[in-house]
């Protein structure tokens, strides 16, 4: 399709958010978004989080989702599992001098269930054990099989799930892109923080709206009937 890449450089540099949201290039993916980081009675609510702002997130997400399967843009849902097992000597000493020791995200469990979003037959979940999807899981393999070198980053939370993933991936040359109205965090502040440290140091920050309008620009989407 004209415009989706530029010939600078081997594959070619991604420049504008058209390119970047490109199905060919790009993949959304949808970190953590669950009942334990999301909902009211689960982990992050337990612990004096404010879920609250990250749930006014969740109706921006799921049209951005709907949309994304619309334009043909896979979306690759990121699952964290905290089992007893899988955390590490530093990890039960960071929750213990935290005072936050109460489990969450357990295999079958509700906490560890998604929230609001969920994966359709055949979209990919990635189970992770650290805060980032890109440490010791399938993600990057995943990634390469399908050609895909832009993410579009959403879920929870901001300044942990999500920016660790997104450093992690700019490290192995990713493009990065946080779709900003998609995160939340256990405070506004730490959100916002997030956003300024990421833009500064890794990728671009962006609303759904400008995604959904970077497709629509593509001729990826139906065009709205009109209104009678």
């Amino acid at each position: 399709m004209p415009g989706i890449s530029a010939p600078d450089g081997e594959g070619g540099l991604l420049t504008t958010l058209e390119q970047k949201a490109a199905p060919e290039n790009a993949a959304l993916l949808v970190i953590d978004v669950q009942n334990d980081f999301v909902a009211d009675g689960g982990f992050f609510d337990q612990i004096g989080a404010d879920v609250k702002t990250v749930q006014k997130s969740m109706p921006h997400l799921e049209r951005l989702v709907a949309k994304a399967r619309e334009a043909g843009v896979p979306v690759i849902f990121v699952q964290a599992i905290y089992d007893p097992e899988h955390l590490s000597a530093p990890m039960r000493e960071r929750n213990r001098r935290r005072a936050v020791e109460i489990p969450r995200c357990l295999t079958g469990s509700w906490g560890a269930d998604f929230y609001s979003v969920r994966p359709e037959p055949g979209e990919a979940v990635i189970i992770k054990h650290r805060y980032s999807a890109v440490l010791n899981t399938g993600l990057d393999v995943l990634l390469k099989s399908r050609g895909i070198r832009s993410l579009l980053l959403t879920g929870v939370a901001t300044d942990t799930c999500v920016e660790s993933t997104g450093r992690d991936a700019y490290f192995i040359d990713y493009y990065v892109t946080i779709v900003a109205d998609c995160c939340g965090a256990a405070s506004e502040s730490d959100h916002l923080g997030a956003l300024k440290r990421f833009d500064r140091d890794y990728g671009a920050i962006v609303t759904s709206e400008d995604v959904i309008g970077a497709w629509s620009k593509l001729g990826l989407l139906s065009a709205a009937p009109a209104k009678t």
